[in-house]
């Protein structure tokens, strides 16, 4: 139970008003669920004719608190007496029920409302889970996910948060409640018989001993049953993204051998968690019935021998009290393998709410509004691991309103060059400047503020055109939006479309070519107006007639702002100011095209091979 509270405490303290709340109303539900046995006894003694003794009143208070059990017994004795004198039998036997009912009556409404208490908890605290891992989704770099499965993130955020929702926020009520019966209760045997419940305390440890055994392994099985899970949802997400070459390749029936493999997997240790979970009920049923044995045959012994501090009457009462106790232990055993399922799919989650965000803030953060002069590498340097370099000792400077292009082999270090700026990662050694300060002393919020993207692949979201275009700047009117699409080269084509600005694109923009996304893409940045723009072979995936169209559209957004582009098609910066040539994380050759034609060498040789 304690890796329990330290996983879900900080959770439950922002809901401390409504744990207190079910608190009250589940002791209220116990005391009146032991009020309303009692009124058995007299039930008991007047069908059976158990006690024939003449009860007189006895003034409350009489021998102090020690003796209030006592006089509530002999003054509930004589009111009966009284009722039956008067009224008969049977309409006090009536009254009694009525008495009976009343008390139930109250009993089940505060343990109603002990309950519904719970739900705003329950309900609140899944929600906060859930908004905690997308929130840290959306701030982790993207380096944590280029080690991270999109299925595995995916199953954490749903069906591990699902596990968490049926195994502990459902366990809740259970685990309030059933101590605070459990207490009642015991309190109650112990203040008839302390000696039956003494006996009866040292036969719990068989019971709880029992239960322990089961559920001792559960939470490993339910972590390994969470992350075949994952395996599986990943395989689907593969299988979606792949399709076209799944089908290229006649590859359906191995993709479902291996599909099949793990879900295979998947049933095997789901059959053994269900098995040993199953376990809990008859095995705590048939230990409690031992429990209950031991019991009786203590008790008759004791009033066998004349030994006993209760009567027959008290002694049924007792036993009514200690079989109530026994439901509350069984809910708070099958609460204990619950919330080991629940452990281990917040164990899963928490790999990803403890995750370390490198990209940090400093305390003294500043604001930056525009770009004055320039960007500044120095002496810069990067590894995504260890004895792995990607860049080495770049030393580059873009000013105000230059187009600086980069070119190079594949896995020459470009993208990452330029992820640098925005720091979607961190230099591992040297520097990056804005106007002379360092882009690690600014608030990433104003950095990136600065800076717009368009990319090989244009990231489109399931939602219309006009909130596509305008996803970069809050409030955008009508007139700006149209006025983005015009420069952008995209309003004529999205004015053909029947819902026109309001036409769904699709996921990932699927409904649209790929110069129409590419086109919503830059207007989606000249909307945000940024004064440095990244364009990372923006041109590459297109044939000629959209590669002129987009071609157009970004050298209207490019000619008022400071460019850095990364081109694979040379013909598309050949009026760069600067092309850097990059060749294994090193910036090799520099210039304009031109003197880079002039060198004969890396840039003269891709020039060449791209004539060809």
């Amino acid at each position: 139970m304690k890796s329990f509270y330290q996983v879900m405490g900080k959770y439950f303290a922002r809901y401390k008003g409504y744990i207190v709340g079910t608190l009250g109303m589940n002791i209220l539900a116990a005391l009146f669920n032991v009020f309303s046995f009692s009124v058995l006894l007299p039930i008991l003694n007047i069908l059976f004719k158990i006690n024939t003794e003449q009860y007189q009143f006895v003034p409350w208070g009489t021998g102090g608190w020690g003796n209030l059990l006592d006089v509530a017994k002999n003054n509930g004795y004589y009111y009966c007496q009284m009722l039956i004198d008067t009224y008969g039998p049977a309409t006090t036997l009536l009254l009694l029920g009525i008495i009976l009912s009343g008390l139930t009556l109250l009993k089940t409404a505060t343990y109603f409302g002990g309950s519904a208490m719970l739900a705003p908890l329950r309900t609140g605290v899944v929600r906060d889970i859930r908004n905690d891992i997308y929130r840290k989704i959306v701030h982790l770099p993207l380096s944590f996910f280029s080690e991270e499965r999109k299925g595995d993130i995916m199953t954490r955020i749903t069906a591990d948060v699902n596990e968490v929702d049926a195994s502990i926020t459902s366990s809740l009520d259970m685990l309030i409640k059933n101590p605070i019966f459990i207490l009642v209760y015991v309190g109650t045997l112990f203040v008839f018989s302390w000696q039956l419940t003494l006996f009866t305390l040292l036969v719990v440890p068989l019971l709880a001993g029992g239960i322990g055994r089961i559920g001792k392994k559960l939470k490993s099985k339910s972590l390994t049953m969470q992350n075949k899970l994952s395996d599986s949802v990943s395989q689907i997400e593969e299988t979606l993204g792949g399709l076209r070459i799944i089908k290229a390749f006649i590859a359906e029936e191995k993709m479902e051998q291996r599909f099949a493999k793990v879900t295979e997997e998947y049933r095997d240790i789901s059959n053994r968690v269900a098995i040993r979970q199953s376990a809990a009920h008859p095995v705590s049923e048939f230990l409690g019935t031992v429990m209950i044995v031991l019991v009786l045959w203590f008790g008759g012994w004791l009033i066998f021998n004349g030994s006993s501090p209760i009567d027959a009457s008290m002694f049924i009462y007792y036993l009514v009290i200690l079989y109530s106790t026994l439901q509350p232990l069984k809910d708070l055993s099958k609460a204990g393998y619950a919330i080991q399922k629940g452990l281990a799919s917040m164990e899963r989650i928490n790999r990803i709410l403890d995750a370390e965000n490198p990209i940090k803030e400093t305390e003294n953060a500043h604001s930056i509004g525009e770009l004055s002069d320039s960007i500044r590498f120095s002496h810069v340097g990067f590894s995504y691991t260890e004895g792995r370099e990607i860049l080495h000792d770049i030393d580059l400077t873009i000013r105000k309103g230059q187009t600086v292009a980069l070119v190079g082999q594949s896995g020459s270090g470009k993208s990452t060059l330029v992820d640098l700026i925005p720091r979607y990662h961190d230099v591992s050694e040297g520097c990056i400047t804005i106007d002379g300060c360092d882009i690690r002393q600014l608030t990433i919020r104003s950095l990136r503020g600065l800076i717009g993207n368009v990319n090989q692949e244009a990231i489109l979201f399931n939602d219309t055109i006009r909130n596509n275009i305008a996803f970069g700047k809050d409030g955008a009117t009508q007139e700006e939006i149209e006025q983005a699409a015009r420069i952008a080269n995209a309003h004529d084509f999205i004015m053909d479309m029947p819902e026109g600005y309001d036409t769904m694109v699709g996921d990932r923009g699927g409904k649209l070519s790929g110069g129409q996304r590419q086109r919503i893409s830059i207007a989606r940045a000249i909307l945000k107006n940024p004064p440095i723009l990244i364009l990372d072979e923006a041109t590459s995936a297109l044939d000629t007639e959209s590669e002129r169209l987009v071609q157009d559209a970004l050298e209207r957004l490019m000619s008022t702002r400071t460019t850095i582009a990364i081109a694979h098609r040379l013909s598309t910066i050949k009026n760069a100011d600067e092309i850097c040539v990059l060749h294994e994380g090193h910036i090799v050759e520099r210039g304009t095209h031109e003197e880079l034609i002039a060198l004969n060498g890396y840039y003269k040789r891709l020039h060449d091979m791209q004539q060809l």
